[in-house]
């Protein structure tokens, strides 16, 4: 691993603002991002990442290599909830077990937020066509972690929530409707008119998302205690997970782009868990999953273990390979 880019990552001012959230916490401070500004940050990052994916894919020719990345990021949204779900169905609950796979099969969008930061920090560019890839990416693992759970489940009305209904939560849930609508409209909005919003989606986006994380710090320290409780083996799977399906799929990612920024993307996709669309799917799904498990799994652990060892961690793999 590269550890000057190691260095760079943690004195990265979006990481130093998420762990002052958790020292405020541990601290009890009464620091607080009001509930009502938290939600409109997390909208405008998801609406300016897909503004902007859109602007990106209005430049870029439709080629082949958009179809490969998006069938890669589909079938590595399928593969990472099955085999996560046997490992964790050795230790844990069938419910459990499926909503945390679920979660680790999906993505996290402050995890790419974070991870094009880092590459524009770099210099190196990558294709806006990773905003629909993602976006792709959220639904199929709600799926695959609510059928596991359906079909394991030792109480056959373990859920009153039809197939039907999980799949049209997965692709109506806000975050992937407003990340997929804004690109659609950054496809077809007029240039010059786009480049008007250009200062409210481009330049004040670092701001913003270091207040996010702020946030994120304040609610992973809320959740940690309570975390810790649970074992060894959630937390050892939280750190170490991660980290194999993002140096897996750095070094797989060749098959779809031989784009160094590219594969730097998917592979920060693979590693990231969700504490967004799967925890929102699941807890209509499958009420007997517990957040306090699935929820600090992603947020407390797999988020900051992405953005300090993850993220220099995935580049210098793909760099060797």
């Amino acid at each position: 691993m590269n550890l000057t880019l190691l260095i760079e990552n943690l004195t990265n001012p979006a990481l130093l603002f998420f762990l002052l959230g958790i020292i405020a916490v541990r601290l009890k401070s009464d620091l607080e991002i009001p509930p009502s500004s938290s939600k409109f940050i997390s909208l405008y990052l998801l609406f300016s990442i897909g503004f902007k994916g859109g602007q990106e894919l209005a430049h870029s020719d439709f080629s082949s290599d958009i179809i490969w990345a998006i069938i890669f990021g589909i079938v590595v949204s399928v593969i990472i909830p099955f085999y996560t779900f046997y490992i964790l169905k050795r230790k844990l609950s069938t419910e459990n077990a499926g909503a945390i796979a679920a979660s680790y099969g999906s993505i996290s969008a402050v995890t790419f937020v974070t991870a094009v930061a880092f590459l524009e920090s770099l210099n190196i560019k990558f294709s806006g066509y990773l905003v629909a890839v993602m976006a792709l990416m959220e639904a199929p693992a709600i799926i695959i972690g609510f059928l596991l759970i359906k079909s394991y489940s030792k109480e056959k009305d373990a859920s009153t929530t039809s197939f039907k209904d999980v799949i049209k939560h997965a692709l109506t849930n806000g975050s992937v409707l407003l990340i997929v609508g804004s690109l659609v409209i950054g496809l077809i909005a007029n240039e010059k008119q786009a480049l008007g919003i250009k200062p409210f989606t481009t330049d004040l986006f670092k701001g913003f998302l270091a207040i996010f994380l702020l946030d994120m710090g304040i609610v992973s320290g809320r959740k940690l205690n309570d975390f810790f409780k649970s074992g060894w083996f959630t937390l050892l799977f939280a750190i170490i997970i991660p980290l194999v399906n993002g140096t897996i799929v750095a070094i797989a990612s060749q098959v779809a782009t031989h784009d160094v920024g590219n594969r730097f993307i998917l592979a920060t996709l693979a590693a990231s868990a969700s504490y967004i669309a799967v925890p929102a799917a699941m807890k209509i799904a499958v009420p007997k999953a517990n957040p306090g498990l699935y929820l600090p799994m992603a947020l407390a652990v797999t988020f900051p273990i992405n953005i300090t060892i993850g993220l220099p961690l995935y580049l210098s793999v793909i760099n060797m390979f």
